[in-house]
């Protein structure tokens, strides 16, 4: 999820693991253990693209990272908070259970997370998009409201279990709503007499509302979407699957990671005598028929035994599209 949403997550296992005790240092330090995973982003500086993508949310959003630096973090918490009440042991349970359930917000959107590594296995439950205000919004509210509370007051551990189990039953309805939506794709399929292997289901961003499917064919990918607001049939458009104009680059050692890193759902681009590499999980890069881009798409150059991938850069002027369309066709076709 995004970090605004980790942070107020992180604040409010923080709240309530340690907020009796020390008070809105609790939150803090909560927030702080809640963004900590995702330091794994600076990998980008100094890696590969291939590298750094396989590392994020990798070994620092696993259970194993929790445990191994809850201790660490805990201590380095009660060295600058020694005249509190709480002890090394209280801090480092804060900074664990802030830790860890980064990690399980995470599993709930489409890259999901290597919780169990040192295993290559990401758990990816596809019901959240990163950014989703209906999870995010509520959650602030309520940690707002006891954030001017008096430590010892009831109202301020209501108002944070409130945002706790409002957030956490949104969750599990956006599990409900993805088996619908996975339904409805499902039916549509089968009415339209289309065969297929294998078929996953995401929301679009921002909303829980519009749901967006990718099916593989035998030689191709279909692309389709569902709004519960919709009248009209569910439309599927065909993506080649292009795995051929690979050629010999496919058995270069970067491509082999990135086609595990998209777990097969890629497809092959050539514009201008010039390779892309399109990872199909996340979609196009906008909801507008016309646009054939897809959100992460990266560039390959063979350079003499090596190849260098690069990702294609994503502008503020495909946000604002991507708002516009998103807006329209969450209302229905």
């Amino acid at each position: 999820m995004d970090s605004l949403t980790q942070i107020v997550l992180g604040a409010a296992v923080g709240e309530v693991v340690l907020g009796r005790k020390v008070g809105n240092r609790a939150m803090l330090y909560g927030a702080i253990a809640g963004t900590i995973p995702d330091l794994d982003v600076l990998t980008r500086f100094f890696m590969d693209t291939v590298t750094a993508t396989e590392w994020h949310r990798g070994f620092s959003h696993s259970i194993f990272f929790s445990i191994l630096f809850a201790p660490v973090f805990g201590w380095l918490v009660w060295s600058l908070n020694s005249k509190e009440d709480a002890s090394w042991k209280d801090w480092s349970w804060l900074m664990f259970w802030g830790l860890f359930t980064h990690p399980i917000l995470d599993a709930f959107t489409t890259w999901g997370t290597q919780l169990f590594w040192p295993l290559k296995t990401r758990l990816a439950f596809q019901s959240v998009f990163v950014i989703d205000p209906l999870y995010t919004v509520p959650f602030i509210i309520f940690l707002i409201l006891a954030l001017f509370q008096n430590r010892t007051a009831l109202e301020r551990k209501r108002y944070v279990k409130l945002g706790l189990i409002i957030s956490s039953s949104y969750l599990l309805l956006t599990l409900v709503l993805k088996g619908i939506a996975f339904g409805k794709f499902e039916k549509a399929l089968e009415v339209q007499g289309i065969a297929y292997n294998q078929m996953n289901t995401r929301p679009a961003p921002f909303n829980t509302i519009l749901w967006m499917a990718n099916i593989e064919t035998e030689d191709a990918y279909l692309m389709g979407n569902y709004s519960f607001f919709d009248s009209k049939p569910i439309v599927f458009t065909a993506y080649p699957k292009n795995h051929e104009l690979l050629g010999s680059l496919k058995s270069k050692d970067k491509i082999k990671r990135l086609i595990q890193i998209t777990e097969g759902w890629y497809t092959i681009s050539e514009k201008k005598g010039q390779l892309y590499f399109n990872d199909l999980r996340f979609g196009l890069i906008s909801m507008d028929e016309t646009v054939t881009q897809f959100a992460f798409s990266y560039k390959l150059e063979p350079i003499g035994e090596d190849i260098i991938v690069e990702e294609m850069p994503k502008f503020k002027r495909d946000a604002k599209h991507l708002m516009a369309s998103l807006w329209l066709r969450i209302w229905g076709n």
